[in-house]
């Protein structure tokens, strides 16, 4: 009886890591996927360098870059981007991926 309950945990336990890597597998997929879409907009000049972005971003808030997410919404790329300001406060940037046009500028 008990070796029965041992190998019924065993495959429960099996069958929950199957469940959870395959999970990640997709969602690792995704990402890449995500990356490499983004890559091309970059090369077909499409969405600004990382670079000039930061530079907008300072701009509106100078301050240290502590960091940086590429958001899709609404069929638009957003860069959001935290900025530790010398008096110590944090401030997000989101800046439109494409054109450079900062949308919003909040307290974090």
């Amino acid at each position: 009886m008990k070796s029965r309950f041992l190998v019924a945990c065993a495959l429960l336990l099996g069958t929950l890591s199957f469940g959870v890597s395959t999970g990640l597998a997709d969602k690792q997929d995704r990402k890449r996927e995500q990356h490499t879409l983004v890559r091309e907009a970059l090369q077909r000049g499409e969405v600004l360098p990382l670079v000039k972005i930061l530079e907008i971003a300072n701009q509106q808030v100078p301050g240290d870059v502590i960091e940086v997410e590429l958001e899709n919404k609404k069929e638009a790329l957003i860069y959001e981007i935290k900025i530790l300001t010398g008096t110590g406060r944090v401030r997000e940037v989101k800046i439109d991926a494409r054109t450079g046009a900062v949308v919003k500028v909040e307290d974090d």
